[in-house]
């Protein structure tokens, strides 16, 4: 039984990749021109969607998403999550439909041909660089400004250790949230980690639920009230993992 586990796991690893590159090839051309001018982000923003919505049907994923406040037309938020798995990419594109572009890791752009679009539309962050993380709060507050919002994953990447629930939150965010004061929405993936996490021989397909929590306002915050409101969002995010740990069908409270 463990050696069919084994051969499954492998295959459907494959699977995912594979799965990855055939919406691209099909909208490539489309994507491509939607990448050539700022303006057309929001047309790549649409076809992202369709392609995370692809990979997660395709890999046997069903999500349930739990809304406590719905995000406004138009507006930029700071949106921020836990995160356990490359799903979570996939997850965040269907579960929010305003545009917004992430701030990840440098080394995604290393996957063939994902890489290619990545870095030439997300944030991407060296963590070894001090100057890198310099250059990532420039580019966000230039994303702001053409009225679109930021996703950010606070921990700063995924804990090696996979029996951290949620590890400590960075600054980051936070600082950008309150300079532009703008809203910061918490979302919580409930079961990505069980799904699909970075350990190789591990996952099913299943359900993947999310909850976006209330919006935490920035409108009249300082500096000083940074690391306040870090906290705060790191809880609420904490408590609902405990939630749905405690009750892993129901659970939305």
């Amino acid at each position: 039984m463990r050696g069919l586990k084994i051969v499954f796991w492998v295959l459907w690893r494959i699977w995912f990749y594979i799965l990855m590159a055939i919406p691209i090839l099909v909208m490539f051309p489309f994507l491509v021109l939607s990448i050539l001018t700022e303006s057309g982000y929001p047309y790549f923003f649409k076809m992202a969607r369709i392609w995370a919505k692809c990979i997660l049907f395709g890999m046997g994923f069903y999500y349930k998403i739990d809304k406590s406040e719905e995000l406004e037309p138009h507006k930029s938020y700071m949106i921020v999550a836990n995160h356990t798995s490359m799903a979570d990419i996939m997850l965040m594109l269907v579960t929010i439909k305003n545009p917004f572009v992430f701030v990840g890791k440098k080394e995604l752009s290393k996957i063939p041909l994902f890489g290619f679009f990545y870095k030439r539309t997300c944030i991407l962050v060296d963590r070894s660089c001090s100057k890198s993380k310099m250059e990532v709060f420039n580019r966000a507050q230039k994303r702001i400004n053409q009225g679109l919002s930021i996703c950010i994953f606070p921990e700063g990447g995924v804990p090696d250790d996979e029996s951290v629930l949620l590890d400590t939150f960075k600054d980051g965010a936070f600082r950008l949230a309150i300079e532009h004061e703008i809203p910061i929405v918490p979302i919580t993936f409930a079961d990505n980690k069980k799904r699909f996490s970075y350990t190789f021989f591990s996952g099913s397909p299943g359900i993947m639920r999310v909850k976006m929590h209330s919006h935490i306002e920035t409108l009249g915050k300082t500096g000083v009230d940074r690391k306040e409101i870090r906290e705060e969002v790191r809880e609420i995010i904490y408590n609902q993992l405990i939630a749905f740990d405690s009750n892993p069908i129901k659970s939305y409270s």
